[in-house]
């Protein structure tokens, strides 16, 4: 007998947790679920592994199916094996997670899922273990945005301090000190001062900035 017959065989999942930055809070992108089961309730983006793919390729398939979007920065979460954590059939899942800037998805494709963005703050009760999924999630990109620079994914190409504040006191739900912050930007010479303007907040306006990827991968030191 074949020695993999000898042995029960499961269903293989992966699913996404898309964090997007919007209006200076992190929202998580959710599915009004459509189609059975569970359908009516709300539900982070997944799919079954294909024969023909890895689970990281999975992954990304996923992913792109919702946004459109690929190249995207995503990290494993890791694996979900309750035996009852789906009703359906016996399924483990790996979750990864996802950062997007909020304005570069393909909003018809969203809407095609049914899926919203929602405040992390005000996030409804999610289907199976999705609710576990997501804080776990939410701890690796915080314990990641310390100590390396995966934050700017969120951010459009070129933004404001003041927006890069945010978006970490966003991503720690804590307020930071302005002066401390400015002090440590500064320091990191990546993160480059630009000629441009934005006017969007005041008369005066503020500098823009950008992230330069092949300064920081010339001296990958980052703490925030």
């Amino acid at each position: 007998m074949n020695y993999y017959n000898q042995h029960p065989k499961f269903y293989v999942a992966v699913d996404c947790i898309i964090f997007g930055f919007n209006e200076d809070e992190i929202s998580l992108l959710l599915l009004k679920r459509n189609f059975q089961p569970a359908m009516g309730e709300w539900s982070i983006m997944g799919g079954f592994v294909q024969e023909d793919e890895s689970a990281d390729d999975a992954a990304k398939r996923v992913l792109h199916e919702l946004t459109g979007l690929e190249d995207v920065y995503m990290e494993q979460v890791g694996a979900f094996g309750d035996i009852s954590r789906d009703p359906g059939e016996r399924v483990i899942s790996l979750a990864y997670y996802a950062l997007i800037n909020i304005n570069d998805y393909d909003h018809k494709l969203v809407k095609e899922h049914n899926a919203f963005w929602i405040n992390i703050k005000e996030i409804p009760p999610l289907i199976f273990d999705h609710n576990e999924m997501v804080e776990k999630a939410r701890k690796r990109m915080q314990a990641r945005a310390s100590t390396r620079p995966i934050g700017f994914n969120l951010l459009p190409k070129l933004f404001t301090l003041s927006q890069l504040q945010s978006l970490y006191e966003a991503i720690y739900d804590e307020e930071l000190d302005k002066r401390n912050f400015r002090k440590r930007v500064a320091e990191m010479d990546f993160i480059e001062k630009t000629d441009k303007i934005d006017k969007m907040g005041s008369k005066r306006g503020a500098a823009l900035y950008q992230f330069n990827d092949k300064a920081y991968r010339k001296d990958p030191k980052f703490k925030l």
